[in-house]
């Protein structure tokens, strides 16, 4: 049984929103700095897509015939870089592009590693 060129359509439109959004879309290729620092990028990707169509005839569509298809779809890929893992002596912390993160937990998931090494610190100085 053939496909209904409307499944066609969406698996095409599927197809290509899969080639654009693998998953070095979103965790970018390390990037290793003269003086040893590890920079890896890493962006928010939405995206959408739409498609519909129908099955007609008109007045001159030869009875006993399989009905005409027309149809559309279309796409869009939004990708907003977001933030860096920086990676220094074997520290790793997130940087943030946003200079201000919008809430409370978006500040609090910013600020954790420095105060994951600040806690570590004031163990290591208690330890000593």
């Amino acid at each position: 049984m053939d496909k209904h060129p409307a499944s066609e359509l969406m698996e095409t439109v599927m197809s290509k929103i899969r080639e654009l959004t693998d998953i070095s879309t979103v965790i970018g290729e390390s990037i290793v700095t003269s003086d040893g620092i590890t920079l890896i990028p890493i962006s928010k990707v939405t995206f959408g897509f739409a498609s519909g169509g129908s099955d007609f005839t008109g007045k001159n569509h030869p009875s006993g015939t399989s009905p005409s298809f027309g149809g559309g779809s279309g796409a869009g890929v939004k990708i907003i870089p977001t933030a860096f893992v920086v990676i220094k002596d074997g520290n790793v912390r997130i940087m943030s592009i946003d200079d201000h993160p919008s809430n409370t937990v978006d500040r609090l998931i910013d600020s954790a590693p420095e105060i994951i090494d600040k806690i570590y610190g004031m163990v290591k100085k208690d330890q000593a």
